[in-house]
């Protein structure tokens, strides 16, 4: 069975060993010092076992995760999204979850919303959508599921319980099919919000009214929100109906004080349980280092142990790939890393290879046998998946803790093939390698499992490692300027990341030409901070530098330039309006001030005062930083020179209030 597209072909370099069960155990002895009198676990691999069925392992697009990926440039761009989605080639992601967007700060960012009001609908914003087909294309057979963690203004008032959210998220699903031949097979709630019965009975409804296949999945809660991540378990053991209206119990981050949480409950409702977001840090204190020697091994354990202690049959990353900017929150999430589209750099990190340790050998719909998936006597796990009707088979064996090396023999009973049987390995030293072709002798073969290492046993192949690779890192551009006329109207122009609201080319106001507008007026229903909206780019180790845009006023709200940012991570104090850096505001009156916004401390007012000036007029803003000195300017005019040490480097934004501002010429110059 070929897991790979028909692809088997082999790395010329790939170590291969061809020989007896006996023979290569006793050969395997010698190189790694294994004794005659070193213990030796027994497995047998029974087709006839019972377990569950094995769901896919996938990654969570969400939070404006992924906002800088559309940028890049090609082939880097279609090189990376091979990685993650193109089977036998990488992580060959078997899910993909994405956020509804609604303009609103999820994490990263804000993700544009399709429907602003109940009459608009417009499929084309963002980058969800593209990722979706984009995966797609790749593989045909990719579960995609979606799930909000906002709502705009329309849906309700500070909650998005309501039947107008069941009308939205329906909305969604309707137009993937209607404008991209995309079927959404799973819905989510709210992300890590509190259950709320009533509305999965309405949004079950919807979908039923509006003849929509997509199945519930609940409740996607966080530990220790409410009365428990799992709560929903023993409301569906009360609640028949509500029983029917789910079809998967999936929980954020189930690894709690070194256990899966999973509980009983759970288990007795018969669901599928997934963990539908999750980290190789189990979702706590700063990310980890995505490389093999630290995320990857943890990542590769916690796969396993997610069956095997809490049985869970999905896993999901938050996020597939690391394209925001690192001065935001929880920086390094992805499977990949790849944030800097100016330069056409990415990073395949050693999480990839962990991931595709499992989804390059078993796919959705295969089944677990539960009495060969368990734990190695010194440190380690393995689980067995078979596929369904055939007798092909497969072992993800991890000795990530182990010290030593350790024997395993295996005997294949129950229908499974006895046939040769395909060994691949990542460790320190090596990367997704076949290292071992083992034909068994009467149904047994032996093998010894170096320690630190991840292990795939296989019937199949198709397997295969990417071979592309990107060009030299490089800053972001200096100088820069966007004067937006290249970029299509009501889309974002290249490198900017709106962290609040909307941030879209269009028509300008009072010059001919295009510019960048902030187009949402009517706050949305936040998940987190809401603070006013900014977009933000560049590059962090800048320090002296000069920042300028042109500024026209179309509401009441005043018009924002910001440099020297050296933390965007709003999530640090939810009630910051700005990012933690230099602020030069303008009002429509005239009124301007010079601000210093750090988080966790009150705003400092540097300079202030009144310019004469005819808000029907296009003006110019300026901030220079120099050492110490800030000046701020408008249109050419110095307005004030001070002296401050608070930000000593960081990126740039624009910015304004909840209301509809212009922007053109923007350009930063050293």
């Amino acid at each position: 069975m070929c897991l790979g597209c028909g692809r088997s072909n082999r790395v010329a370099a790939e170590r291969r060993r061809t020989i007896f069960a006996l023979y290569m155990l006793a050969v395997a002895s010698v190189l790694t010092g294994v004794t005659a009198n070193s213990q030796q676990t027994n497995i047998v691999l029974d087709g006839n076992s019972k377990g569950r069925v094995f769901d896919g392992l996938g990654a969570a697009s969400a939070g404006a995760s992924s906002r800088l990926l559309i940028d890049y440039p090609e082939p880097q761009r279609s090189q990376i999204l091979d990685y993650l989605f193109k089977p036998g080639y990488g992580a060959a992601l078997q899910h993909l979850k994405v956020e509804i967007g609604a303009d609103v700060n999820s994490t990263d960012g804000s993700e544009p919303s399709h429907m602003r009001t109940r009459s608009d609908h417009d499929s084309t914003r963002g980058y969800e959508w593209w990722l979706m087909v984009e995966a797609h294309k790749r593989n045909p057979n990719i579960v995609l599921e979606i799930l909000p963690w906002g709502a705009p203004s329309w849906v309700g008032k500070d909650t998005l319980y309501t039947p107008k959210m069941a009308e939205y998220v329906a909305d969604f699903i309707k137009t993937a099919k209607r404008d991209y031949s995309l079927d959404i097979a799973y819905t989510g709630l709210w992300n890590e919000k509190v259950l709320d019965v009533a509305y999965i009975k309405e949004l079950h409804q919807r979908l039923t009214a509006e003849h929509l296949s997509t199945k519930i999945i609940c409740c996607d809660e966080y530990p220790g929100e409410g009365a428990g991540q799992w709560a929903i378990a023993d409301e569906i053991l009360k609640d028949p109906e509500l029983g029917s209206d789910i079809d998967v119990i999936g929980v954020h981050y189930p690894l709690v004080d070194g256990k899966i949480s999973t509980t009983d409950a759970a288990r007795r409702t018969g669901k599928q349980l997934w963990s539908s977001e999750d980290q190789p840090n189990g979702g706590s204190g700063p990310f980890v280092s995505r490389d093999w020697d630290v995320g990857g091994r943890i990542l590769a354990h916690l796969y396993n142990q997610n069956y095997l202690e809490g049985s869970l049959t999905s896993t999901e990353i938050w996020s597939p790939i690391t394209s925001y900017y690192d001065n935001l929150a929880a920086p390094n999430s992805g499977l990949m890393y790849a944030n800097t589209p100016w330069s056409g750099n990415y990073k395949v990190q050693g999480t990839i290879w962990a991931t595709a340790h499992t989804t390059q050998f078993a796919m959705p719909g295969w089944q677990y046998l539960d009495s060969a998936s368990g734990y190695l006597p010194e440190k380690g796990s393995y689980v067995t998946l078979r596929a369904p009707d055939s007798k092909n088979w497969s072992v993800v064996l991890e000795t990530i803790n182990a010290t030593h090396p350790q024997a395993v023999s295996f005997r294949l009973i129950g229908g499974l093939a006895a046939t040769e049987a395909h060994i691949w390995q990542t460790s320190s030293s090596r990367t997704f390698e076949q290292v071992a072709r083992v034909n068994p002798v009467n149904g047994m073969f032996q093998y010894v499992f170096e320690p630190d290492s991840l292990y795939s046993l296989t019937t199949t192949e198709g397997q295969g490692k990417g071979t592309a690779k990107p060009p030299a890192p490089a800053g972001f551009p200096l100088p820069y300027a966007d004067d937006f006329e290249h970029k299509p109207l009501k889309h974002a122009p290249r490198y900017l990341s709106d962290q609040d609201g909307a941030f879209e080319v269009q028509a300008c106001t009072g010059r001919v030409g295009k510019c960048l507008e902030q187009v949402i007026s009517n706050k949305p229903i936040p998940w987190g901070p809401l603070p006013d909206p900014f977009t933000l780019a560049g590059d962090a180790a800048w320090t002296d530098y000069t920042l300028a845009a042109d500024v026209h006023f179309v509401s009441a709200s005043p018009a924002a330039i910001m440099g020297r940012i050296d933390s965007a991570d709003v999530f640090q104090d939810g009630s910051a309006h700005w990012p933690s850096g230099y602020v030069l505001r303008l009002k429509p009156d005239g009124g301007w001030e010079l601000l210093s916004a750090e988080f966790k401390k009150p705003v400092t007012t540097l300079s202030s005062g009144t310019a004469k000036i005819d808000s029907v007029q296009w003006h110019r803003l300026a901030l220079r930083f120099h050492g110490r000195q800030i000046t701020a300017s408008l249109d050419g005019v110095p307005l004030v020179s001070v002296n401050d040490s608070a930000h000593s480097h960081g990126m740039f934004a624009l910015g304004t209030e909840w209301d509809h501002v212009q922007f053109d010429n923007l350009q930063v110059t050293q």
